[in-house]
């Protein structure tokens, strides 16, 4: 018997006979994301100990509560992110709304930022007054959001005007994309799956389910570099290191790809294919020293990485490439059902799953983690999330602990805003 398919969340490109020419969006039932199982192989590194918030416990617990819903997108949530004081999320039909993100907002600013045109929203990343965005219809997407009038204005799709005609003409710059069938390297030929910014904001990463991950120049938007079948199958998911730069790249294939660009170099080469997962990989997420990589997948765990303890690692020595780049430091379990996104916010992981739930996972001083809570509450698989330590709450930064803002989206069409508290580790 075969594997449960798990078609929204772990998209593969191998049941398809035109594997790269995909352009709608299926919304499937919660029995078609059915997880796989999951890795007795990778020890869990949750504490026996560990428990999720329990409302009836003293106040010097993790406390969590929902703070709000935000309704109006008429389809499912498939992306979020957070930018000055707005929350933007992406659906299924290709609508792009902005939200004021402080939840004490009475009614929170609901302005329809783009309206229904072009294929769903599968990723946002904001760069200063630039937002980006990647679709099902294989294009990225640029939009200007300081204009204060209803609807912003789209600037650019990718590749440009100028990028496809520079490349139209010449032999050498055209990539067969199947049988009989080419296309030039600038174009991605299947949805764009996920976006990721270098730390300076100057280069944007797209990933696609055409096994590819392009880099492109936001001062201008040209295309600088292809890396052609990066993966055997659709890539789910790309992160970016704003420590040295390294790309990660999650995919159908099971794998986690790093990728670096060396000083002097002008394309980024593999650097160590990291294997545990046992199904698609969905999510990707990096603590903010770049030393730990979560990874989420159908067979409903997520995996912690551990950067080696290589004195040339991260320098662009030789320890990045004859080396591991990362280890595995063990498995997070407590999902039912495949995990579909991830996000990292100071010493927290968030996790969304197809169980409809989210979990907040803490990192502890002996490398070992706790739950400290399940957020429960949407009908639908939790698609997409965004987190932010809260700066609107009284108790936001406090010498007892700190408060933060999760965002969820579903496919049940809403966005859920929750407040976790959470406390010091004690001494």
């Amino acid at each position: 018997m075969g594997l449960l398919p798990c078609p929204l969340a772990c998209h593969s490109n191998e049941d398809s006979d035109t594997p790269l020419s995909r352009s709608t969006t299926h919304l499937h039932s919660d029995s078609s994301l059915s997880s796989q199982p999951s890795l007795p192989s990778v020890p869990s590194l949750t504490s026996q100990k560990s428990q999720p918030h329990d409302p009836s416990q003293p106040l010097s617990t993790t406390r969590h509560r929902l703070v709000s819903t935000l309704k109006g997108h008429s389809s499912a949530v498939f992306s979020l992110a957070l930018a000055g004081k707005h929350l933007y999320s992406g659906s299924s039909d290709s609508e792009i709304r902005s939200w004021s993100r402080d939840p004490s907002t009475p009614n929170p600013d609901n302005k329809t930022v783009i309206p229904s045109s072009h294929g769903a929203v599968k990723s946002i990343v904001v760069s200063g007054d630039t937002l980006f965005t990647a679709h099902q219809d294989h294009k990225v997407r640029v939009w200007k959001i300081d204009n204060p009038t209803k609807y912003y204005p789209c600037v650019n799709t990718l590749p440009t005007v100028r990028d496809r005609f520079a490349r139209f003409f010449s032999a050498k710059d055209y990539v067969e994309v199947r049988r009989h069938k080419k296309r030039t390297w600038v174009h991605h030929v299947d949805a764009v799956s996920a976006l990721a910014l270098s730390r300076d904001g100057s280069l944007l990463y797209s990933s696609s389910w055409d096994r590819t991950f392009k880099v492109w120049r936001t001062s201008d938007f040209k295309c600088l570099e292809s890396t052609w079948n990066a993966h055997d199958d659709a890539i789910n998911a790309v992160v970016v290191s704003s420590v040295d730069g390294s790309v990660y790249t999650g995919s159908a294939d099971k794998r986690i790809k790093v990728w670096k660009r060396h000083e002097g170099e002008k394309k980024h080469r593999l650097v160590d294919t990291l294997e545990k997962h046992k199904s698609a990989v969905n999510a990707l997420a990096l603590s903010t020293d770049g030393s730990v990589l979560y990874s989420g997948a159908c067979d409903r765990s997520i995996i912690v990485w551990e950067k080696d303890g290589c004195s040339t690692c991260g320098s662009g020595g030789q320890g990045d490439v004859d080396g591991r780049h990362m280890s595995v430091a063990g498995a997070l379990r407590g999902h039912k059902k495949a995990i579909l996104c991830l996000v990292a916010v100071a010493d927290l992981v968030c996790s969304g799953s197809a169980d409809k739930t989210v979990r907040i996972w803490r990192r502890g001083s002996e490398r070992d983690y706790s739950c400290l809570a399940v957020l429960e509450g949407h009908r639908g698989p939790v698609k997409c999330l965004a987190a932010a330590v809260d700066t609107c709450s009284g108790d936001g930064n406090s010498s007892s602990g700190t408060s933060y803002n999760i965002y969820s989206g579903s496919l049940d069409f809403d966005i859920k805003v929750w407040q976790v508290w959470v406390p010091l580790v004690s001494s």
